[in-house]
């Protein structure tokens, strides 16, 4: 606690307005948005792999979280302040920091990939300015950052060889994804039957197992694409650049749309608030990764003629 009342200490009006920024990319949306970036335009492989990663930090976070069960620093010393912009994102139980899992396996991911040089710093220094965020804003120790920091790291680094080796042979990938499944049902059947104690808080347990279901649904998506890709599309991720720009801004607002949509829709025809939560995360993905490259055909053929307007190529 001394580090966070050290940074208490340091806030201003533009700082907490730099770090709230800062710290919107550990969120999910920015999670969404460059990781199907590089699965649509940059390298599909590329993809994969961080959004497993980004899979199996998050899921492995949820079950250190209700595992450990540790309280939130302003919840621990009610003396302590936040900023309080950073409070509606600061939910469930602190250790370890879901934002950190979420920035350092993105960015790590990229950074060990063949991203631009100019770009690589960029990555790195989020890797680090986000955990840092996260205490600036007084919602993380510095123990839950580091714990965050250190799964993620490891993971970049060894699923890297795995997607790979999926490049030649796509059997890899399905049966890592499968794992990935595995692992993921594994979680959400402890966090939906194993005899916590009494004093655990059921909201806080709510949570963990709403973001586990999530995941779960995600994870079915991931591999059904992965079959359906290899068996009926093997879309490609080159186009113009005209093609790339109006595939990503269309893709994203479909994604999101489709995303937002789902939510009020299946709680009124499912009774079941956890099979919402899988079949939304399943359906979204699977937009995402096959319904939408069924486009890309003609985003590929896209280019801008020299009288300034879009052109299909014959």
């Amino acid at each position: 606690m001394k580090i966070l009342y050290f940074l208490e200490s340091l806030r201003n009006p533009f700082l907490d307005a730099v770090m709230s920024f800062i710290t919107r990319f550990g969120e999910e949306y920015a999670f969404l948005c460059i990781a199907l970036i590089v699965f649509w335009c940059v390298d599909k492989f590329e993809g994969y792999y961080m959004m497993c990663s980004g899979f199996i930090a998050t899921v492995f976070g949820q079950f250190l979280k209700i595992t450990c069960r540790i309280p939130r620093p302003f919840v621990k010393d009610p003396n302590f302040t936040i900023v309080e912009s950073a409070r509606a994102a600061a939910t469930g139980y602190s250790f370890p920091s879901g934002h950190t899992l979420n920035a350092v396996s993105t960015f790590g991911c990229a950074v060990r990939s063949k991203c631009p040089r100019f770009l690589r710093g960029v990555f790195i220094a989020l890797m680090i300015l986000v955990p840092f965020s996260r205490m600036y804003l007084g919602v993380h120790t510095l123990w839950d950052v580091l714990v965050g920091a250190v799964v993620s790291i490891l993971l970049v680094f060894s699923l890297y060889p795995l997607f790979e080796r999926a490049r030649k042979d796509q059997k890899i990938l399905q049966r890592t994804v499968a794992f990935l499944l595995l692992f993921v049902l594994a979680v959400a059947l402890y966090v939906s039957f194993f005899p916590f104690p009494e004093g655990t808080d059921k909201v806080l347990l709510s949570s963990a197992k709403e973001n586990v279901y999530k995941l779960l649904g995600a994870n079915l998506g991931i591999l059904l694409t992965v079959f359906l890709d290899r068996k009926y599309l093997n879309f490609s991720t080159k186009a113009p650049l005209l093609g790339q720009i109006l595939k990503v801004v269309f893709g994203m607002i479909l994604t999101v749309g489709l995303k937002s949509a789902l939510k009020p829709l299946l709680s009124i025809v499912l009774p079941w608030s956890w099979l919402c939560h899988i079949l939304r995360y399943f359906l979204v993905v699977l937009f995402a990764g096959f319904v939408w490259p069924l486009t890309f055909r003609f985003f590929g053929k896209l280019q801008i003629k020299k009288d300034g307007k879009a052109a299909e190529n014959e």
